[in-house]
């Protein structure tokens, strides 16, 4: 029963003595720089981390990413139907037509609706 567990005893013990002899070998042959306040500081793209970690965005910027994952979903509801429309108006006749387009036309009113609210609108 012993022996089936060889293999996998085998791997763990290589894959820890790859980690051992790694880190080992890191701290042995890699240079040590010189430690200065600089080099010690957070690095923030070229830019002094000074001021707030975390900026404050725009509510605008939530709400277009919200209509952007509303839109999204909806198109995703439609490719199933595109995928199966042909077998369908065989089936039901117009009627799949008369449904899809109901759903797009949801879609546009609410399309319509964010536009003249000016969610779209970046320069307000």
């Amino acid at each position: 029963m012993f022996e089936n567990y060889i293999p996998v005893l085998l791997q763990i013990v290589i894959a820890g003595g790859f980690a051992v002899v790694t880190l080992i070998a890191s701290a042995l042959l890699g240079k040590s720089a010189k430690r200065n306040v600089i080099k010690d500081s957070a690095y923030e793209c070229g830019m002094l981390p000074i001021g707030e970690s975390q900026p404050r965005f725009s509510v605008k910027f939530y709400i277009v990413a919200m209509l952007f994952v509303l839109f999204d979903i909806e198109v995703v509801f439609l490719y199933p139907w595109a995928i199966i429309y042909k077998d369908y108006l065989a089936a039901f006749g117009p009627s799949i037509l008369a449904v899809a387009t109901g759903f797009v036309s949801i879609l546009l009113v609410a399309f319509v609706y964010a536009w003249k609210k000016g969610v779209l609108d970046w320069k307000s």
